[in-house]
């Protein structure tokens, strides 16, 4: 069994540990399936690239052991209290420490370093010290321990979040890190890199610089040139040009197969009902957010957003 580190939501955030990286890095290692094991999060990014790529992914039956909704409910007890709200301070701030090493430039195989998963083991041991964590409230033990018991029936490659690996190789002895020697980040960590980057446009950004080399590519499975389209209508968007948006939009909806990642239908149409809206076109806008609503899968921010959109017109502030 090969354990295989995930990021989860901060895969957007690394240029050079992205989905697109991860879809690169199993391609390596040769491997054409990979068993989940990792956020149950449904938007989160690797449940787009993998399939894209042709990856399988097989899922756990994992037992149901409410050890996340009770540790919540522990952690609202806490606050209840002067000394509870002290812990607490205390794990949130081992959790900004270890956000910092995670949110740092990081590569795949710096991820696997001793450095990086020594930075896992103190964060989690600094957190069940803050928390006084005890026999009954070991939550997290509790689900590795369940983990572990339906991993020890598994081969192959193992995705798995980063911070749980040091715990994981113990609780089974036979799982090893991947072997990621010569490996270098291509293409695909390449495109999904510059699309994560135009959809998170940041003030520091330059939008002609990344508007010129959105045009240039061609896109990929994992990255298809509807999604590099539908980034660069957001890029439009921030600067006012909203007919250039909706051009690019309607492009990319127009360029929407099955065979794609699968929010990107619902990233799409929900932005082009938007700037359907903000030029007026308010009928159009209409029936795009119900399109958003009738799709089979669409990701929770956009539902979100064509509920608003039927609600209310949208509109952008002068």
């Amino acid at each position: 069994m090969t354990l295989m580190p995930d990021l989860g939501d901060l895969l957007r955030l690394q240029p050079q540990f992205n989905a697109g990286t991860v879809v690169e890095a199993l391609r390596f290692l040769g491997t054409s399936e990979v068993t989940w094991a990792s956020s149950p999060d449904a938007d989160h990014p690797l449940r787009d690239a993998l399939p894209a790529a042709r990856i399988t992914v097989r899922e756990l039956n994992l037992p149901d052991l409410n050890a996340d909704a009770d540790h919540e409910q522990f952690v609202s007890f806490l606050g209840q209290y002067p000394q509870g709200r002290e812990r607490l301070r205390a794990a949130a701030g081992a959790e900004r420490t270890f956000t910092q090493v995670l949110t740092a430039p990081l590569t795949l195989p710096r991820a696997l370093s001793a450095e990086v998963l020594e930075a896992a083991r103190t964060y989690h041991e600094a957190v069940r010290t803050a928390l006084d964590e005890g026999p009954g409230t070991r939550w997290r033990e509790r689900r590795l321990g369940a983990l572990a018991s339906v991993l020890k029936q598994t081969e192959g490659v193992v995705l798995v979040p980063l911070d749980d690996l040091p715990d994981l190789l113990i609780h089974l002895p036979a799982a090893r890190l991947p072997d990621l020697s010569g490996f270098q980040p291509g293409e695909t960590s390449r495109l999904r890199a510059l699309a994560d980057r135009a959809w998170q446009l940041r003030e520091e950004d330059d939008p002609g610089a990344l508007v010129d080399a959105l045009d240039r590519e061609a896109g990929d499975r994992v990255t298809p040139k509807a999604e590099l389209d539908a980034a660069e209508a957001g890029v439009y968007l921030a600067v006012g040009n909203l007919e250039g948006a909706r051009a690019l939009l309607e492009r990319a909806a127009h360029a929407l197969t099955d065979d794609m990642p699968r929010s990107l239908p619902g990233l799409v149409l929900a932005r082009l009902g938007q700037v359907r809206d903000a030029l007026g076109e308010r009928e159009l806008a209409l029936r795009t957010y119900r399109a958003v609503l009738a799709l089979s899968y669409a990701p929770a921010v956009t539902r979100e957003t064509a509920e608003a959109g039927l609600q209310e017109p949208f509109g952008i502030a002068p």
